[in-house]
């Protein structure tokens, strides 16, 4: 397992979905995760500029494969409300009835309308599910989200939740697929941080610096400077300390700046001094980090201190 200023998953504090999976909190990386059919079939990311939102022909199959019959899906599971006979598929995760299609944003539920009106309202209360479950149960909102995807796999707004459950729940190659495909689709670049720390987690930080050189400079700031905090891991996974430290240094390295993304930068930068073995450097990044962190996100003051008491 790597050891680096942000482990692996991190990044997805700032990839977030506006819609139904929210802002994953950091994951650790199995170093024993290898990449499965899946993420080889979903084929090597885009280039920045990207476009194209031509579906793949495995994305095509799979969601042809899982068409839902509207009639089946809206008779609904045996229940004592309803008396019916369950004609949904089997392994569908349980929903509550404090669970309803209005819970999801309405950005969301337009995203949905290609749908049939039971298949999309099946679909968003397992999306909602899945926002609900991410930190306390990944495991459980993966689930949602992987029923989810096999009704809708052509909607992006499904794939993103599928590949950002994934991530939360440690499934790396499964979530680097499904980002490939919500990159393929929508040709957006707002996951790529998120798909740069997968390839991480499977042992690849090469590929992890190939998708940040790609982005180009019209990146949103705060994906920006995650993206560039996941490059700088990539370098310290490769025995680079100096380069990863490098890695980091620019304009927006500025204790003066307190942005979202600044405690973050300030953190990453600080343990990489350390682990350069640049401890007076380390202590005042720290403390900069922890004097920027107003929500207390990060360790960072009693990193500092816990230096300062080694020395």
């Amino acid at each position: 397992m790597p050891t680096e200023a942000v482990a692996p998953g991190e990044a997805a504090e700032l990839a977030e979905t506006t819609h139904s999976v929210e802002a994953p909190e950091s994951v650790q990386a199995d170093e024993h995760a290898q990449a499965d059919e899946h993420a080889q079939a979903a084929g090597p990311a885009r280039g920045a500029g990207s476009t194209e939102v031509t579906e793949s022909a495995e994305d095509i199959e799979s969601a042809e494969a899982v068409e839902p019959d509207a009639a089946a899906v809206q008779a609904g599971p045996l229940s004592e409300s309803n008396g019916r006979m369950s004609r949904r598929p089997d392994g569908e995760p349980e929903l509550s009835d404090d669970i309803q299609y209005s819970d999801l944003d309405p950005e969301a539920r337009r995203e949905l309308r290609s749908l049939a009106k039971p298949v999309a309202e099946l679909v968003g209360r397992h999306l909602v599910a899945a926002g609900r479950l991410i930190d306390d149960d990944p495991e459980l909102a993966l689930a949602h989200a992987r029923f989810a995807r096999s009704r809708a796999a052509r909607v992006a707004l499904v794939r993103e939740a599928a590949g950002l459950a994934a991530y939360h729940a440690g499934e790396w190659a499964e979530a680097l697929g499904e980002l490939r495909a919500v990159r393929r689709m929508s040709g957006g670049q707002a996951h790529l941080p998120v798909m740069a720390d997968c390839e991480r987690a499977l042992g690849r930080p090469e590929r992890a610096l190939e998708l940040a050189a790609e982005a180009g400079r019209d990146l949103p700031k705060n994906i920006a400077v995650e993206l560039k905090i996941v490059a700088a891991g990539a370098r310290r996974d490769m025995g680079q300390l100096d380069a990863a430290v490098v890695a980091l240094q620019g304009p927006d390295l500025d204790p003066g700046i307190h942005e979202s993304w600044s405690p973050r930068l300030f953190y990453a930068y600080a343990d990489n001094l350390e682990a350069a073995g640049r401890n007076e450097d380390a202590i005042r990044w720290f403390l900069n980090a922890a004097e920027a962190d107003l929500d207390e996100e990060t360790d960072a003051a009693e990193r500092a201190f816990a230096l300062r008491d080694a020395e």
